[in-house]
Formats: structure tokens, C-alpha cells, sequence
């Protein structure tokens, strides 16, 4: 069962949850908005993805690291992948109207930095002590 703890299941909960919801946004959704958010968030994706490639690194969550990226995206932000999920739910949030997507951004936000992005710190501060710590003061974790 731990291949199910992934971010895009937790993204896909919340998006699922969101969909289904009876609730609906006290205005108009927001479709030029919602979409911006998603080509946004594929733009963070694909340029992080990039990133892990070029240094022959995994992006799957609780796999050791074997590379510490610092550069490209990754000057931004210390997870813009993550990022990205926090995206792509306020962006279909917008979209459908879906006063739950919204909602739900701050308990996917928590489920991100409790279960994935502490612990991926805790192994590259192991894996690369120095090299860590100077990209964290140099860094912001989210933007």
C-alpha cells in the first residue's frame, strides 16, 4: 500500500472530493484564472522533471536521493513540483466552481510538507550536509 502514498494520489483525492462536492464558489468560476494555474503548473512540472533527468535523479517521493538539484527550477523553489499540485487543485477549483477545492488547498498543502517534503529534506540533509544547508538558507521551501 505504500505505492498509494504519492502526491498524486493525495492531489487526486482532493480533486475528486472537489468534483463530487455540492458546494460551489460564491462567484462566477474563474476559467481564464483556473487555466493560467494549470499551464502554470505544468510549466513547474515539466522544467522540475527536466531537472531530475539531468541529473540522473528520481522524482519519486521516499526514494533516497542520489543528486541534490539546485538549479533550473529549482533556484525558485525547493519543491516546485509540489508546487504544482497545490496548482492544479486551486486551478480545477476555478474552473468547476468548487468552493471544496478551495478548501482543500491548505489540508493538501499540510498532507505535502508533513508526509513528503520534511522527510525529503531529512534525506538530503543526510545525503548532503553542506550542500543542503546552504541551498536552504538560499532557497525558499515553497516560493
Amino acid at each position: 500500500m505504500k505505492w498509494l502514498d504519492i502526491p498524486p494520489i493525495w492531489l487526486l483525492v482532493c480533486l475528486v472530493a472537489a468534483w463530487f462536492s455540492p458546494w460551489v464558489l460564491p462567484f462566477q468560476p474563474l476559467f481564464w484564472l483556473g487555466l493560467f494555474s494549470l499551464i502554470l503548473a505544468g510549466v513547474l512540472t515539466l522544467a522540475a522533471l527536466i531537472e531530475f533527468r539531468r541529473r540522473r535523479t528520481t522524482p519519486i517521493p521516499h526514494m533516497p536521493p542520489s543528486a541534490l538539484i539546485t538549479g533550473g527550477v529549482f533556484r525558485i523553489s525547493r519543491n516546485p513540483i509540489y508546487l504544482a499540485d497545490m496548482l492544479i487543485l486551486f486551478g480545477f477549483a476555478l474552473i468547476w466552481g468548487k468552493l471544496l477545492g478551495i478548501v482543500l488547498l491548505p489540508v493538501l498543502f499540510v498532507i505535502l510538507d508533513r508526509r513528503f517534503i520534511r522527510v525529503e529534506e531529512a534525506q538530503l540533509r543526510t545525503a548532503f550536509p553542506e550542500g543542503f544547508e546552504a541551498y536552504k538558507h538560499q532557497t525558499r521551501r515553497w516560493v
